[in-house]
C-alpha cells in the first residue's frame, strides 16, 4: 500500500474527530513503549484512510444509476421493497454493494433527484453480506425521485462491525447523481432498488465504485416502451 496515495487523499470531515482520538492515544502509548507508538501510528493511518474522501468522475448521461458504495455487488435478488420507501409491494430488483473496512465509505446518490423519503430503522448488527440484514439490520431507507418522477430506492445498512449510520440530507432537499448523502461506520452495505423493467448492468462479484460504476440504465425500459417491446 502506497502511503503518499493515502495521504494525498482528502478526509471526509466525519473522520476528523477520530484520527484525533487515534492520535491522541498514539501518543499516550509511545511514553508507555515505543513499540506502542508505532502500532498506533498504523492505527491512526488507517482511520485516515477509512475517513478518505478521493475526488470521483461522475458519469453525466442521463438516466444512470450509479454505485452508492465502493465495494462488491453481493447480491443481485428479486425482492420486494420495504414498505416505507413508497416504492409499492411487486418484487423489484435490489443491488447490494457491501462495503469491507478498507473500502471507502462515503456514499453518494445514485441519480439526481429529490429526496421525498427518509426512514431510519432500529436493528439488528448481522454480517452485512448476508440476505436477511435488509429486513433485520439497522437501516437508513432514501427514497429519491428523478424529474420524470421514476423513483429509485438506496438503503444504508449497518453491519457486523458498523454501529453507526450517518445521513447528510433531508427530506425535500434535491441532489445530483453522485452527490454525498451519507456514510456508515465501519464496514456495510447499501442496496440499491430498480425501477420495474430495468435489468442490472453490473454482476454478482463485480467491484463498484461509488459515483463512478453504471448499476443500470433507465433509458433502456424507455426504449422499450417506444418500440413498442413487451417487458
Amino acid at each position: 500500500m502506497n502511503m503518499l496515495k493515502i495521504v494525498a487523499v482528502p478526509m471526509h470531515k466525519e473522520g476528523r474527530k477520530f484520527v484525533a482520538i487515534f492520535a491522541a492515544i498514539t501518543l499516550v502509548l509511545g511514553f508507555i513503549w515505543e513499540p506502542l507508538f508505532w502500532l498506533g501510528l498504523g492505527a491512526t493511518i488507517w482511520c485516515y484512510y477509512f475517513f478518505r474522501d478521493p475526488v470521483r468522475s461522475i458519469p453525466q448521461q442521463d438516466g444512470l444509476v450509479i454505485s452508492p458504495a465502493d465495494g462488491v455487488v453481493s447480491l443481485i435478488e428479486q425482492v420486494v421493497p420495504p414498505a416505507e420507501m413508497g416504492l409499492g409491494t411487486a418484487p423489484l430488483t435490489r443491488v447490494s454493494v457491501f462495503m469491507n473496512v478498507f473500502n471507502c465509505h462515503v456514499n453518494r446518490a445514485p441519480i439526481a433527484g429529490k429526496v421525498v423519503d427518509i426512514t431510519y430503522h432500529h436493528g439488528k448488527f448481522l454480517n452485512a453480506s448476508l440476505d436477511k440484514a435488509s429486513i433485520h439490520n439497522e437501516r437508513n431507507s432514501v427514497t429519491l425521485e428523478a424529474r420524470d418522477g421514476t423513483r429509485i430506492g438506496v438503503v444504508q445498512i449497518a453491519g457486523l462491525v458498523a454501529r453507526r449510520i450517518v445521513c447528510f440530507t433531508e427530506e425535500g432537499e434535491t441532489l445530483e447523481a453522485g452527490h454525498r448523502f451519507g456514510l456508515i461506520r465501519f464496514g456495510s452495505r447499501l442496496d440499491v432498488y430498480l425501477p420495474e423493467g430495468i435489468a442490472p448492468l453490473v454482476d454478482v462479484g463485480h467491484t463498484a465504485v461509488a459515483g463512478e460504476t453504471i448499476l443500470a440504465d433507465l433509458k433502456a425500459l424507455t426504449q422499450l416502451q417506444r418500440f413498442g417491446v413487451p417487458e
